[in-house]
């Protein structure tokens, strides 16, 4: 039953984060409440190695090894982002203003069950309500600081991705009427793949192609990605790490979802569509990091690179790829969340996002000067972190099935975006200082999240545990790897 006490916790956490005897105790709460919720779907993801499936509640809840990855990470970094929040929400909300603080709490820990909810959940339609859940509430926690940018952000984030979501309905009703033709009546990712041969192409086509267009406005794919870098602006940085490590992942896991459905299909073939999506987005992406001039607004640019990527290598097909594709979702959760952390570091200790007010960062603040160096060193791709080993599986997968175009084009645009994100890293930590030292202190939850966050993105790419090498294996066979 780990699978709908996953779902459990962080709901009574939400409720108990209200109550008026709590207003000291939220934030510790739901610490631990996503410290046990990790236990659970580290759980779930060593049984679903091992079992190849996990089900509950008669089989309502269902995990194989792609939604167990999706777990794990998004209960990785709902954990370290509640360890963020802890000192920096409070800075932000202002030390008096313990009600406000109480609502972030509980909003953060209803964002987080519905995050769970998506990978978990064995009937699609109910997964699609889960989806627009985690708008829904996300949208309060970007407009949190009540100021006139945030709430812009949470408007447009709210319009541009609610309107993504109607497209995607719009396929899922066509998919599901398509599974209807074909005579099978459970609306789940097994159902539809089983269906999918017997499905007229007239319904199974434009279904797909609604659902990656919709369902792309929230992941981020260009050109639907204008949302995402207003939001990963004005929000706080705890949210970001969940917007952009694992949100934008855990949507994407449904497009991932339609790859062996579509597959099942001789006279379709959704390649084109993931490469040509995922290359744009990589382009786009890395041309928008050379000219940024806000700090988060260039990890958020990031995270629409590492989406393409995703996207480009579950088109590229094979094992290989596809075991690229799931390391690349793992080191890009963990790398992102990190880079985040640290953004709100630099911002807490300087006051400002823009990229030409901090110079000589590691006079300053050395920790965190170490740390956004390290993050940035992590999600460009350089070694030993993971993100280098996904992208070399990636690349390599390529090569090795003869697709040099693709291959030249995305390598290309990598080391790019290499060049351009550790050149604004590299003025903001080592250029000569602007003025006098910052006065805010780093709160402790802020500089022990980054302690504790830094231990999965060393790690990983050094040496893979052998229980995550079994899950990263699982996910890609799950995506027809």
């Amino acid at each position: 039953m780990e699978l709908a006490a996953i779902l459990l916790i962080p709901a009574l956490a939400s409720g108990f984060a209200l109550l008026p005897t709590n207003r000291h105790f939220a934030a510790p709460m739901t610490v631990a409440a996503t410290v046990v919720v990790f236990i659970l779907a580290s759980a779930v993801a060593v049984r679903t190695t091992h079992t190849g499936r996990v089900d509950a509640l008669g089989q309502w809840l269902t995990c194989d090894g792609l939604g167990a990855l999706i777990l794990a990470l998004v209960a990785l970094v709902a954990m370290t982002a509640a360890l963020f929040s802890w000192g920096y929400i409070r800075i932000r909300a202002g030390h008096s203003e313990r009600r406000k603080e109480q609502h972030y709490y509980a909003l953060y820990n209803l964002f987080v069950m519905s995050l769970l909810a998506v990978p978990i959940l064995a009937n699609v339609a109910l997964m699609w309500v889960a989806i627009e859940l985690t708008t829904l509430l996300s949208a309060f926690l970007v407009g949190f600081e009540d100021t006139p940018e945030a709430l812009e952000a949470a408007w447009k984030y709210v319009v541009l991705t609610t309107l993504g979501a109607v497209l995607a309905l719009l396929g899922f009703l066509i998919l599901y009427w398509g599974s209807q033709v074909a005579g099978y009546a459970p609306f789940t990712w097994a159902g539809l793949v089983e269906a999918a041969p017997r499905m007229p192409p007239a319904l199974l086509w434009p279904a797909f192609l609604l659902i990656l267009v919709g369902f792309g406005t929230k992941v981020g794919l260009v050109p639907m990605h204008t949302w995402l870098p207003d939001a990963h602006s004005q929000a706080p940085a705890s949210i970001c790490a969940l917007l952009s490590g694992v949100e934008t992942t855990t949507v994407l896991y449904v497009i991932l979802r339609l790859f062996p459905v579509v597959g099942g299909t001789p006279s379709l073939d959704a390649r084109p569509w993931f490469v040509g999506f995922g290359l744009l987005s990589v382009a786009i992406a890395t041309l928008l990091l050379i000219y940024v001039r806000d700090f988060k607004r260039m990890f958020a640019f990031s995270t629409v690179e590492h989406m393409g990527i995703i996207l480009v290598a579950a088109g590229l097909g094979g094992a290989e790829a596809h075991l690229g594709a799931a390391y690349q979702m793992a080191g890009h959760a963990i790398a992102k969340s990190f880079c985040f952390f640290a953004a709100g570091a630099v911002a807490t200790v300087f006051g400002t996002q823009e990229i030409a007010a901090i110079r000589g960062l590691v006079r300053f603040a050395p920790l965190t000067a170490v740390a956004l160096t390290a993050g940035a060193f992590a999600i460009t791709g350089a070694p030993p972190f993971a993100v280098f080993i996904s992208e070399f599986l990636i690349f390599k997968a390529g090569i090795a099935s003869g697709q040099y175009l693709t291959i030249a084009l995305l390598a290309t645009f990598v080391v790019i975006a290499f060049c351009a994100v550790m050149f604004h890293i590299n003025r903001m930590t080592f250029s000569t200082p602007l003025g006098s030292v910052p006065a805010t202190a780093l709160p402790l939850s802020c500089s022990a999240t980054l302690a504790v966050a830094a231990i999965p993105l060393v790690v990983i790419g050094i040496y893979v545990p052998p229980a995550l090498q079994d899950l990263l294996h699982a996910a890609a066979t799950a995506m027809g790897g």
